[in-house]
């Protein structure tokens, strides 16, 4: 239970939009920064690129131990074998390379290694959750807006070097590569392609913050901190996870009506939830905080189409 309270980095105020859910409820965003977005996908591409070497050279030693196990010869393998090896190292490729990004983007925090280590996600612009279709479009368009013309030049270049005529080709394909690669920094929410196509924004992914409370007044309880006792609250995600936004309006309206006998029934309840000594004279600092935290919890995963409506969902 070690208190955690992450405040969030400046950010430009021309990044900054506001997303409206379905429910009606307008949530500020701000859009990720295209250095931000070029740098998580130069990490993906290293993560791919060290893991499918790994792999390959792994499964080339296996094999070559096995076959030089059973009499053998490694070297001796007939070109249908050696086709069919490259078959399936073919298919495992592709698998590996769509896999890895649908996977992680279509997980809970909507994002691949590479985005979550610069701070960024995906989020559907209308505010409801990313959906297969929206993914696999937007990865898909990727391909076609830089590696497929990558590949392109790279073979031009080398029958340039050969000295094979490419004519008119090589502008036509870099043409192509220039317009989409710079494609973001002609639209003020840096989309690419493959965002327009799946209608999705890349964003900044929200930092855990203590919110302001919008029916509880005083700075102590926004901070989280007793001024009865000077203790500071903070609460674990374990520990916020366990309620909904059933009962975080019950608790909002016990804050404002109930009497300090019902509350401290309250605040032994919620102590024996979420495992912490209950304590005693403290109840409405305790409350206030927690009531502080889950909200902005429930209010930053509501933001990205993740719902909790009450404690059973």
């Amino acid at each position: 239970m070690s208190p955690r309270a992450l405040v969030p980095a400046p950010r430009d105020e021309k990044r900054l939009r506001t997303l409206v859910t379905p429910e009606g409820l307008a949530l500020p965003i701000a859009i990720a920064p295209r250095t931000a977005r070029a740098g998580a996908l130069i990490i993906d591409f290293m993560i791919l690129l060290f893991g499918l070497i790994v792999v390959q050279i792994t499964i080339y030693y296996i094999a070559r131990g096995l076959l030089e196990a059973s009499g053998f010869n490694p070297d001796e393998i007939s070109s249908a074998a050696l086709e069919f090896l490259g078959i399936c190292m073919a298919l495992f490729v592709f698998c590996a390379w769509y896999g890895y990004f649908l996977v992680q983007e279509l997980g809970p925090r909507g994002a691949t290694l590479g985005k979550r280590i610069v701070g960024i996600r995906i989020a559907a612009r209308g505010g409801t959750r990313l959906t297969p279709e929206a993914v696999i479009a937007r990865n898909l368009l990727r391909d076609i807006e830089l590696f497929y013309p990558l590949v392109t030049l790279f073979i031009l270049s080398v029958l340039a070097e050969r000295g094979e005529p490419i004519g008119v080709l090589g502008w036509v394909v870099t043409g192509w590569f220039a317009l989409f690669l710079l494609f973001p920094f002609f639209n003020r929410d840096a989309l690419r392609a493959g965002d327009i196509v799946a209608g999705t924004w890349v964003v900044e992914r929200p930092r855990a913050k203590l919110a302001k409370v919008l029916s509880v007044e005083g700075a102590a309880a926004v901070a989280g901190s007793s001024e009865i006792t000077g203790v500071r609250y903070a609460f674990g995600e374990a520990e916020l996870s366990i309620y909904g936004e059933k009962e975080l309006q019950t608790l909002e309206r016990m804050l404002r009506d109930s009497p300090p006998e019902a509350l401290q029934a309250v605040h032994a309840t919620i102590c024996r939830k979420i495992g912490w000594d209950p304590g005693a004279g403290d109840e409405r600092a305790f409350l206030e905080a927690f009531y502080a935290q889950l909200r902005a919890k429930l209010e930053a995963d509501l933001r990205f189409g993740k719902r909790k409506a009450d404690k059973f969902a």
